[in-house]
């Protein structure tokens, strides 16, 4: 007989079971005390108990386990200088949504040259996140590929839907399962309504098609996720940052049933993709919560070591430390700067 299955696989390989890489990289006492404490202020603030600003804050993506882990500590002190007013976690982003093709972050591709060893990739992300909550430091991340949260979930205080993902059926059904606050993004177009739907789709129970922590494939019933919000991330028609789209937001929420929580990504198309441009919208926000808009919840940053960002050379030695490999970020002397700036503003 003609061959009917797996035309077009190359290559398959086994990968190891979520229970056996926690048994290799298990969360200590201080990880867990820092991703339970951290889901429960990022709830608080989200159902305004608590007074503070989200800022979820560091690199587009992280390529470098050890450039992550110095920003992690720099972020820790200045988390402790503003923590009356501002409740800091860290952006530790694995997985990048690609418009067309690219590098795909690093649990897909750690060694940046299309190897694709994302066992070694997984092994990098969660040793990394233990490292990371193990110095108080709680992480957000985006959720991509649906089987990927089973092993690194557990690690993490704050998930996020992508622009790209967030009309995605799988996306809204794991969503309703993660054990996390998550927050959907409008649409690459701006479209604001499908992040309110998944927002929406997310709050009821789901069942779909997963793994279990030994990797049997079986069926996962949710109970659906409360902690829902959407991130205003600007779209093709420009920044949606301003007074009249944070009403919009609240509008199309409130029509929703739900009370609006926003969360203002200052990067991406607010700031055309200029990481020096990412300032004004925070000075925004800011002004706009003195003003008594408690709506804004948070704000996203994006933030490196170093400010701009590189591309990925051929010969991974010529790699600038601290500097990204995806979209630009700001410097931590900026960064420390602007967050200090906002804290004294509120």
């Amino acid at each position: 007989m003609i061959q009917t299955n797996d035309v077009r696989i190359q290559d398959i390989r086994p990968l190891m079971a979520p229970f056996l890489l926690k048994e290799e990289i298990s969360m200590t006492e201080m990880s867990n005390r820092t991703v339970v404490e951290g889901r429960g202020k990022i709830s608080a603030i989200l159902g305004k108990k608590d007074p503070r600003l989200l800022a979820i804050i560091g690199p587009c993506s992280i390529h470098d386990a050890e450039a992550a882990l110095e920003y992690s500590r720099r972020l820790k002190a200045l988390a402790d200088e503003v923590k009356e007013k501002i409740f800091i976690v860290m952006r530790v982003y694995f997985e990048k949504p690609r418009t067309s093709i690219g590098w795909r972050g690093l649990i897909l591709d750690p060694y940046m040259d299309d190897s694709c060893e994302i066992e070694l990739g997984l092994r990098i992300a969660r040793k990394l996140l233990t490292d990371i909550t193990g110095l108080g430091v709680p992480a957000g991340s985006e959720m991509l590929d649906p089987i990927v949260p089973q092993y690194i979930a557990d690690l993490i205080s704050w998930a996020a839907i992508g622009a790209r993902t967030t009309e995605s059926q799988t996306h809204r059904e794991m969503a309703s399962g993660l054990s996390m606050p998550v927050g959907f993004k409008n649409g690459t177009s701006g479209n604001l309504q499908l992040a309110v739907d998944a927002m929406r789709s997310t709050s009821h129970s789901h069942s779909f098609i997963g793994i279990d922590q030994n990797g049997q494939t079986c069926v996962l019933k949710t109970s659906g996720n409360s902690d829902g919000h959407i991130i205003l991330r600007g779209g093709r028609i420009g920044p949606n940052y301003y007074e009249e789209n944070v009403e919009e937001a609240e509008r199309l929420v409130r029509a929703a049933g739900r009370e609006p929580a926003v969360v203002v990504d200052c990067s991406h198309e607010n700031s055309g993709k200029s990481a020096d441009r990412q300032e004004r919208v925070l000075r925004s926000i800011i002004d706009q919560r003195r003003r008594g808009r408690h709506s804004i919840v948070g704000f996203m940053l994006e933030s490196n070591l170093l400010g701009g960002s590189q591309v990925i050379p051929a010969d991974k030695k010529d790699l600038i430390f601290g500097c990204s490999v995806t979209d630009e970020c700001l410097s931590w002397e900026d960064t420390k700067a602007i967050i200090t700036d906002a804290y004294n503003a509120l």
